[in-house]
């Protein structure tokens, strides 16, 4: 059970200074590590309109960390002097390979996170690296360099099935995880009953008579010269030509398939219900296999890389302690989000380390990175990133709220801008105002680090109310000027809130403990 003292947690940051600082050795029983692919060397986070394409909400978060610099030659002379001796010669031989590409890159990048997971994953525990084939061979080498080849127990295979292409070669829908424990003499978690598969139709289908026992098919006993030995699918007449050559064989009685290392879990498709619009985003079934299988409850499970949360609200629902990590803001938005819209007043107390908690902080954060800042400030109103960075011209608009305020269910539109400089000016309010009246939104937003003017407020009084016309009486000004301050001591923009905001899309409501779908009884 969970000690004295525990906090889930979610971190902000990179996650190998995360690991370093804060993830004590020995302290984690199951590690789910997807880490983002060698596809086009980018992790991309993308967000689905309500018609179904991509907006320009498109934000690259690893853009630097998979080609080869600096940071890449740090890391890989950091394993090469003071790592392991066999992961030393292997990366050396891929640079030799290779050279000092981007795939070299990744490579090495994931070298030195993966020596950090081996020292907080406690003996008994258990890693599942999630990858596909793109990089996947190189992977497995790493894995076996640093976790040990005895230690290597399974390669799975999740197959799963969407719209086939025609192409010159074979449809590739499958992704492979690896599953290595940190000494395999040591006793680890596998609770094999827990993840036994379920029967097909056609096996059901064989248990066809029913008594006050249950479910059952007439089998032949294995007796030496019986004209039925071992066979199945008998019927009731065989119980009375073969007395005592026959048995009942229960469903009831049976525990179900043994758990295999390929695993068919579908995709999340465009209608799924889980679908929270991340490109990346896996299956709650698929982890949910793997939490049940390698961890009991109070267990602490790790995701270094943990993009939209998967990981963290099945280990949540499932009654594990958690941490995980992820490099943008917007990932932490959308955790935060996910957690609360899926467990509401069942959601166990966590913390989130390495966000601004006060005006020194967010002064900090816009000094190191302003996009970052941006991405934080939003989340600060829970508003989404509205356009791509680093590529395009600048729309005026950083970030979008929609709102729904009356019975058609149409929703209206707050544009926000976000300004992490020292200075702040009137025409920066005017501009804002003529990006309002182009994009015919309901209400403009405009956070800002630095204090406004008097000049702002009076230019931002001019835009006037938005009134709705489905609540007489009301009014909320069209163009309000908000500060991180203000934000952090819990102001927040006025706006209708008579329905759940749609700006991001909802997790389905879940009660803590096993999923409820027993298809298994559903076919009994």
């Amino acid at each position: 059970m969970a000690e004295p003292g525990w906090q889930n947690t979610l971190y902000f940051g990179d996650n190998l200074d995360i690991l370093r600082k804060h993830i004590a050795d020995e302290s984690v029983d199951l590690i789910y590590l997807d880490p983002p692919f060698n596809s086009n060397a980018t992790y991309n986070v993308l967000f689905e309109e309500k018609s179904g394409g991509k907006s320009a909400a498109q934000i690259t978060a690893f853009d630097d960390t998979w080609h080869w610099g600096m940071e890449s030659e740090q890391a890989y002379r950091e394993v090469i002097t003071r790592g392991p001796d066999k992961l030393a010669m292997l990366l050396d031989a891929l640079r030799s390979f290779l050279g000092s590409n981007d795939m070299m890159a990744y490579i090495t990048m994931m070298a030195v996170r993966l020596l950090e997971l081996h020292r907080v994953l406690k003996n008994t525990g258990s890693i599942y690296l999630h990858c596909d084939p793109t990089a996947s061979h190189y992977l497995k080498t790493l894995m076996d360099a640093t976790f040990g080849a005895k230690n290597f127990l399974n390669e799975i295979i999740w197959c799963y099935k969407e719209r086939e292409r025609v192409l010159q070669q074979w449809n590739k829908k499958h992704d492979v995880i690896f599953y290595y424990c940190k000494d395999v003499s040591s006793p680890r978690v596998f609770n094999w009953q827990a993840v036994m598969e379920q029967y097909s139709e056609v096996t059901l289908s064989k248990f066809k008579y029913r008594d006050e026992k249950g479910h059952y098919q007439i089998r032949g006993r294995n007796v030496k010269d019986s004209p039925i030995r071992a066979a199945d699918g008998l019927r009731l007449e065989h119980e009375q030509m073969y007395p005592g050559l026959t048995y009942r064989d229960y469903l009831e009685e049976r525990t179900g398939v043994s758990p295999r290392d390929w695993w068919e879990i579908n995709i999340i498709n465009k209608a799924s219900k889980e679908r929270l619009g991340y490109p990346t985003q896996k299956p709650e079934a698929l982890l949910e296999r793997i939490i049940k299988a390698s961890s009991n409850e109070g267990d602490v499970v790790l995701d270094p890389f943990c993009g939209c949360g998967t990981a963290i609200a099945v280990a949540e629902r499932l009654h594990r302690r958690w941490l995980g990590i992820d490099i943008t803001h917007l990932a932490i938005t959308l955790i935060k989000n996910r957690l609360r819209t899926a467990f509401e007043g069942e959601l166990a107390d966590y913390a989130v380390i390495g966000i601004p908690k006060d005006l020194a902080g967010a002064r900090a954060l816009a000094r190191q990175n302003r996009y970052q800042f941006e991405w934080w400030a939003l989340g600060l109103v829970d508003a989404r990133p509205a356009q791509e960075k680093k590529k395009g011209a600048d729309t005026g608009i950083d970030g979008i709220i929609n709102f729904i305020d009356d019975p058609s269910g149409k929703a209206k539109k707050i544009i926000i801008q976000v300004k992490s400089g020292g200075q702040v000016t009137v025409s920066q309010i005017r501009d804002l105002k003529g990006v309002l009246e182009r994009e015919k939104a309901a209400i403009g937003a405009f956070i800002s680090l630095a204090g406004p003017t008097a000049p702002m407020w009076k230019e931002a009084a001019t835009a006037g109310f938005y009134e709705p016309e489905h609540l007489p009486g009301r009014q909320f000004p069209r163009m309000q000027i908000l500060t991180i301050e203000e934000l952090l001591m819990g102001k927040k923009l006025a706006y209708p809130r008579i329905a759940p905001d749609v700006t991001f899309k909802k997790a389905p409501r879940q009660r803590k403990g096993p999923s409820p779908e027993d298809k298994q009884n559903n076919l009994l």
